[in-house]
């Protein structure tokens, strides 16, 4: 079974389940770019992101006797929120390893799901190997953030929706941390307009895959300092570094005032809310760093979750 048949798979597997999020349009922002622009709002998704599309795919596809002993992963904060409601949901147990300096919104929302959290530093500890430590002892599945077959095609769907309501676009661009939302969307979109242009988007404080996909394998960078929380990886992973180095065209770097910038504009002008790493790619469309735009562009804005302290100081800044 290929890729691209898994994220149509996916796609029958979680109707019903995640929202159909809507497809956004402004003629300010078309004037402003020069270009048709399809925003798909994976900020109002359940959870608030588009992770919970990834994670209830693959935790879904379990076998009964392993979803039983519940699940567990690590995560900023978007995906793990994203297990807690698939747990929720399907009636078992989670467990969430979190960052010490995740946002307290993010966090709060993890445990309002009903897992239980632990901590990590997330400069000095190997998140992965506690992981794999904690799920063998209490005997849980790990369903990770990005670098699962189940968990990109889960996430592929949503490029498989926007193309769906919009038509064939000439370009889509996508936020990229660990790369399982670009590799999903890329399959499904390369695999219905094969001359689609994919661009992702990363904050210029952490390349690690314009980086690897420069040095042609995968390459690790210090954990980034930036506003983007959701996209600080230290290195592609080995699935979907492996999708996006075929499929992907470019990556273009935002930085974190230009992220602000599009946060800004989202909520003046469109009349949404974005965390930092959702309003990437429309950053990266506003401030031109994406290259020249063809006459129809989608841009995935992929979470909304942040509190209003942490708004209102990163906007105003």
């Amino acid at each position: 079974m290929t890729i691209e048949i898994d994220v149509r798979a996916a796609a029958t597997r979680l109707a019903g389940v995640v929202h159909r999020t809507p497809v956004l349009r402004s003629r300010t922002l078309d004037e402003l770019v020069g270009a048709e622009v399809f925003l798909k709002c994976e900020n109002l998704q359940r959870t608030g992101t588009f992770k919970f599309r990834g994670a209830y795919h693959a935790a879904s596809r379990l076998p009964p006797e392993r979803l039983a002993n519940g699940l567990l992963t690590y995560s900023s904060g978007n995906h793990g929120q994203a297990v807690a409601l698939t747990a929720r949901t399907l009636g078992v147990p989670a467990v969430v390893l979190v960052p010490e300096d995740a946002p307290r919104s993010k966090t709060a929302a993890i445990i309002g799901y009903g897992a239980e959290v632990l901590t990590f530093d997330r400069y000095a500890d190997d998140r992965e190997a506690l992981a794999v430590a904690t799920a063998a002892d209490r005997g849980m599945t790990i369903i990770p953030p990005y670098d699962h077959p189940d968990v990109i095609a889960g996430q592929g769907t949503a490029a498989l929706e926007l193309l769906d309501d919009a038509g064939e676009l000439g370009m889509l661009v996508v936020p990229v941390g660990g790369g399982g939302l670009m590799a999903g969307c890329a399959v499904a979109a390369v695999g219905r307009y094969p001359d689609i242009r994919m661009i992702g988007v990363e904050p210029a404080a952490g390349d690690d895959t314009r980086r690897s996909l420069a040095a042609g394998r995968r390459v690790a960078v210090d954990v980034p300092r930036t506003i983007a929380d959701g996209q600080a990886a230290r290195t592609p992973g080995k699935l979907t570094f492996a999708v996006n180095q075929r499929l992907v065209r470019a990556v273009a770097l935002v930085t974190d005032d230009q992220i602000r910038e599009a946060m800004r504009f989202a909520f003046d002008r469109l009349k949404i809310v974005t965390e930092p790493s959702g309003a990437s790619g429309l950053a990266a469309i506003l401030s031109t760093v994406a290259g020249p735009l063809p006459s129809r562009v989608g841009v995935v804005i992929s979470g909304g979750n942040i509190d209003t302290g942490r708004y209102a100081e990163i906007c105003v800044r």
